[in-house]
């Protein structure tokens, strides 16, 4: 499939059920990562637009039917909402391919399913989960409800807009609160498609909003927004540390998913036949724009020059190209800003010395495609786990192979980062891969996998890499106050 001239689409702001433009009717432009082309106007939310918002998110809470409906009722609607989302699964996968830049193929096979999935999942949660009961011998007894919150900001992330959007929206919504989502700025448009979903499979209106925009403009309204009760958010940690401080004064509760600097750990007795492939996905898979990227590859000593051979070969024989087309592996990046950041690490490289082994440089493209933000899977060596190029967020196709001689050694340099999101282990000694996983100071540790995910599971970071957990009872306790009701028997 190549890559056709599309129509400009003009997208509004989503408010108490109706796509509406700016107060002060202000858009600004959105263009196709691969080629520069123009493939949106959409409509910039000015502090007047949030307020509005949120308002109507409060009025949907207080005074519509969302939270009082019984469970059953509200499950169907969203189950009705996951089929709306397969239904349109191309169109949505399109969108995303045009706005980030990623594959078209694993987006509409991947992303999109995972995304109705998300949705569907926490109505089933939702719907079969129970409360607690204390008696107090014979004479009170207590028991504990699980009553939504109020209105939530849902703040979401530009590598994967619309799947990352359910994540947050599923538990949300299951739970029976209100919403403001605010994709980020430069991927608008799958986010978009989500209020006029919510409304077809019958969500009442005010209970979905999308406003886009800045985030100095439409985050900072919504962070420091009397009717917004939660902050729900995925990004970076410069993000976070401002959110927290600007919902502080209305003491937001705050969920944060933040970045990473994972360790993929690869000893000795690794199956390389397994460990190559699931290193090269874990590190290029949406061209490295993913904060779970196994971005260390910590490689034992002893098998370094032949795993350096092989994930090579492995790296080079990768399709860079259009994502629209079929067959293609990597994408552009998402924009000329990211592409100079991420760029900008090939100098830091050389200045400390890391060795280069391949990529670290635009590939040789067809001309239709020679404005798009294209680079090759880049890989290094270096023998300083200290240095910026092995500590840092890159956010790109480049990985850093980082050798190592001793499971201490490794453990040490798997934990030396700012970033505990989660970490990947090759081996197939059982005992080591229980005393990795229980070693590495990370919320996930995947052992002979990668991005794998269990919605029952925890997923959340230590350190610099977020607040709270997602997933299962873990999003549910986030967009719920439990309340203690206790009963007098006598």
């Amino acid at each position: 499939m190549t890559t056709v001239k599309t129509e400009v689409k003009e997208v509004g702001l989503y408010i108490n059920g109706e796509y509406v433009p700016s107060s002060d009717g202000e858009t600004f432009e959105v263009t196709n990562p691969a080629n520069q082309e123009l493939i949106a106007r959409v409509s910039e939310a000015t502090e007047e637009d949030v307020d509005r918002a949120c308002r109507a998110a409060r009025d949907a809470f207080e005074n519509g039917p969302w939270r009082k409906m019984p469970i059953e009722e509200r499950a169907a609607k969203l189950r009705k909402m996951a089929d709306i989302i397969l239904e349109r699964k191309e169109e949505i996968a399109r969108n995303d391919a045009m706005d980030v830049g990623k594959p078209y193929e694993a987006t509409l096979n991947g992303e999109v399913a995972r995304a109705a999935h998300n949705i569907r999942f926490f109505a089933d949660f939702a719907e079969k989960q129970g409360a607690e009961a204390y008696p107090m011998g014979e004479e009170y007894i207590n028991y504990t409800r699980y009553e939504p919150v109020g209105v939530a900001a849902l703040i979401t992330p530009w590598n994967v807009p619309f799947m990352l959007t359910t994540w947050k929206l599923g538990p949300c919504l299951a739970a029976g609160n209100t919403a403001v989502i605010k994709p980020a700025e430069n991927t608008p448009l799958s986010v978009s498609l989500l209020g006029e979903i919510a409304k077809e499979a019958g969500i009442p209106d005010g209970v979905v909003n999308v406003v886009q925009g800045k985030g100095s403009v439409v985050g900072n309204a919504l962070t420091t927004h009397p009717e917004v009760d939660l902050v729900s958010f995925t990004g970076s940690t410069a993000t976070a540390k401002h959110i927290m401080e600007s919902g502080a004064s209305t003491l937001k509760k705050v969920s944060f998913e933040l970045g990473g600097k994972a360790a993929n750990i690869i000893f000795e007795d690794a199956d390389l036949e397994k460990a190559i492939p699931g290193s090269i996905r874990a590190a290029f898979f949406n061209s490295g724009q993913v904060c779970l990227a196994g971005s260390r590859i910590l490689v034992q000593r002893s098998i370094l020059d032949e795993f350096l051979e092989k994930f090579k070969q492995a790296a080079q024989a990768m399709k860079v190209g259009d994502p629209q087309e079929k067959g293609t592996d990597m994408g552009p990046l998402v924009s000329e800003d990211h592409y100079k950041k991420v760029t900008s690490y090939f100098e830091v490289a050389k200045q400390e010395g890391a060795q280069l082994i391949s990529g670290g440089k635009r590939p040789e493209l067809p001309e239709k495609l020679s404005e798009g933000f294209y680079l090759e899977p880049t890989i290094y060596v270096h023998e300083d786990p200290k240095a910026r190029i092995c500590q840092e967020e890159i956010f790109g196709p480049v990985v850093t192979i980082i050798p190592f001689d001793t499971e201490e050694e490794a453990l040490e340099i798997a934990n030396d980062t700012q970033y505990g999101l989660n970490g990947v282990v090759w081996t197939e000694n059982l005992k080591r891969a229980h005393r990795i996983s229980h070693g590495v100071r990370a919320g996930t540790i995947w052992v002979n996998c990668w991005f794998v995910r269990d919605l029952r599971a925890p997923f959340g970071g230590f350190k610099k890499s977020g607040i709270g957990r997602e997933g299962g009872e873990h999003s549910m306790a986030f967009f719920t106050e439990a309340k203690n009701i206790c009963i007098a028997l006598n």
